[in-house]
């Protein structure tokens, strides 16, 4: 990252340049800080890890981000909406594929479009063209008429990704989506993000394979509720002297020898990345050797 880069220079931003912004973002239950003082911001078309063990707070993060749990504290704004008085219009604006499958498997795959597509209002008109025009683009134009249950595992997570972009949506966010998927369905996957992300949309995607977070413009990893490291992966692995994105995360997540919790990113970590488009500073080439590699 470059100093002096503002986020006007993020290819496809609008007039801030900034998707997704928190400030303090906290959340308690009852004594229990689950979300502790979190601060980051994300750019038009940037590909977000959002790394963290089980109960680490992530979960809890993304509920607050996408309208869905009311913050205690803090201050965060997704599309230019504010998450205490605009949930809804937030709503509106993302979307979102959770970690357990998000389409009806009882429902054919047709009908999960157009249910999908009559919940965002679109026209009847509109939602058979995009249909058919997504259906295209995944090679399912046979299985129109099958139920989802009956389709590979792979197959439905990559419909349910792109059910989850047929609105059209500013910001996507994708909850482990490629959980219990085979590694040429990741591979592939993530192929599709990176198209998502090339045509101007947001992308948070947290993840539990570490392999995955070198594939994002930049991660945070959470520990404990706080932002333990934040930035790209090359920058995260330069700053802690580790070989990997897995051995940081091993590393942060150990807790210390004084019990301290990790301490927040640097401010210039916090902002969206130098100007890049989602592709233009990955080589397919190496990241496909690398992840069957990994594999």
């Amino acid at each position: 990252m470059t100093g002096g880069t503002t986020p006007n220079a993020i290819r496809g931003a609008g007039p801030s340049g900034v998707s997704i912004e928190a400030a303090d973002l906290t959340r308690r239950f009852g004594s229990f800080v689950a979300v502790d003082r979190v601060s980051f911001q994300v750019g038009a078309g940037e590909v977000f890890g959002f790394l963290g063990a089980n109960g680490a707070g992530k979960t809890t993060a993304i509920r607050m981000l996408t309208g869905l749990l009311a913050p205690s504290g803090g201050r965060a704004r997704v599309a230019g909406h504010d998450v205490y008085t605009e949930s809804e219009a937030i709503k509106r604006s993302i979307g979102y594929m959770s970690q357990r499958f998000s389409l009806y498997e009882d429902l054919t795959v047709w009908e999960n479009v157009r249910l999908y597509g009559g919940i965002y209002d679109l026209p009847s008109r509109e939602i058979r063209a995009r249909a058919d025009q997504m259906l295209s683009r995944l090679g399912l134009e046979h299985a129109r008429s099958q139920q989802v249950r009956a389709l590979p595992l792979g197959w439905r997570q990559k419909l349910a990704l792109s059910v989850a972009l047929l609105h059209r949506p500013r910001i996507v966010f994708l909850d482990e989506p490629t959980s219990g998927v085979d590694p040429v369905t990741r591979r592939q996957f993530w192929e599709l993000i990176y198209e998502t992300a090339a045509a101007g949309t947001t992308v948070l995607v947290s993840t539990h394979y570490m392999d995955e977070a070198e594939y994002c413009d930049r991660i945070s990893i959470m520990v404990a509720g706080r932002i333990g490291a934040l930035g790209t992966p090359k920058e995260l692995k330069e700053r802690f002297a580790v070989p990997s994105i897995d051995e940081l995360f091993v590393r942060l997540a150990r807790p210390s020898s004084n019990g301290a919790p990790p301490q927040t990113p640097p401010r210039s970590l916090a902002g969206p990345p130098a100007s890049r488009s989602a592709l233009s500073q990955r080589d397919p080439e190496r990241d496909r050797g690398t992840k069957d590699e990994k594999s």
